[in-house]
């Protein structure tokens, strides 16, 4: 009988160790490869600083926008301001899905107070969408946009939890040192709140109580105005696409609306945007999003 001397080695050396994480890395790179995140802002200050963070960040102009491509915390990414307004949003979004190839879209920005329980400085993340001022009665109900049989349009559940979450991490974690305390106290932000539920969209500024007043009455759970999410909503549902709209509260959407707004998008809005986008970025790397199949148990 012949013995073969064997080298007895750890079970698990350094190297080991790094080829498990390198492929590890690997299996999320790989995880990750097909998702392109197209992010929209209605103005350029909601969308402060994320180009400027975007590595190997390219600009393409289509359709007399500017398109940023890169990559954004190792995602991929197409950054883009889409003007006020659905029209302007809704041409915006489809270009990114049909020119650009994004799937999966994140719209960022400010919105007016939809109910008195939400402050100034709060941060609303929209479970439904509507067109407040869609109206085609009596040929069809009000609200309900004509020929889809849909008044609301529902956002991504997976990616609407991870930028809830998101949201209320950078609220924990970096709100005191993100927001100056002269910013706080004067727009008396103490302890800023992270909200889910309506978000009614239309190509109105709303600067009048009696206004959002008649909106509480009309649609239930309304949350925020602004001018933009809805019409997104509806290009996303159409296309397939999954979706998600995080708001800051500007303003009371009352008389006073417009008192001091962008220095609240520049000093605060914008920071919110920057941080949350960045935390849910880095939780996208680390935890993929389910494909809808999977997350439907095919």
């Amino acid at each position: 009988m012949r013995w073969k001397l064997c080298t007895i080695r750890p079970l698990c050396t350094v190297a080991d160790l790094n080829r498990q994480q390198r492929a590890k890395r690997l299996y999320t790179l790989t995880q990750q490869e097909n998702m392109r995140l197209g992010i929209i802002s209605a103005l350029h200050e909601e969308q402060a600083g994320l180009v400027e963070a975007m590595g190997g960040a390219a600009k393409l102009i289509h359709g007399k926008r500017e398109y940023w491509v890169g990559q954004l915390w190792e995602i991929d990414a197409v950054c883009v301001l889409s003007r006020i307004g659905k029209v302007a949003a809704a041409m915006t979004a489809t270009t990114l899905v049909e020119k650009f190839g994004v799937t999966h879209i994140l719209f960022t920005g400010v919105a007016g107070a939809g109910d008195k329980t939400i402050r100034v400085g709060d941060i609303v993340v929209a479970e439904s969408l509507v067109q407040h001022d869609m109206d085609a009665s009596p040929l069809f109900p009000r609200f309900e946009v004509p020929l889809t049989g849909q008044t609301h349009f529902q956002p991504d559940q997976q990616l609407s939890l991870r930028l809830s979450s998101a949201a209320h991490a950078f609220l924990e974690c970096d709100f005191l040192e993100t927001i100056s305390e002269t910013e706080r106290q004067a727009f008396g932000l103490a302890q800023p709140r992270v909200h889910r539920g309506l978000i009614a969209s239309g190509d109105q500024f709303v600067n009048d109580r009696q206004r959002i007043d008649a909106l509480n009455g009309a649609l239930p759970g309304l949350v925020a105005v602004e001018m933009e999410g809805a019409a997104v909503a509806q290009v996303c549902q159409e296309l397939d696409v999954p979706f998600a709209v995080i708001r800051a509260v500007s303003d009371n959407a009352n008389e006073d609306a417009a008192h001091d707004f962008m220095r609240f998008v520049k000093s605060v809005a914008a920071q919110y945007a920057f941080h949350i986008t960045r935390r849910l970025c880095r939780h996208l790397v680390e935890a993929p999003l389910q494909s809808r199949s999977e997350s439907a148990g095919m």
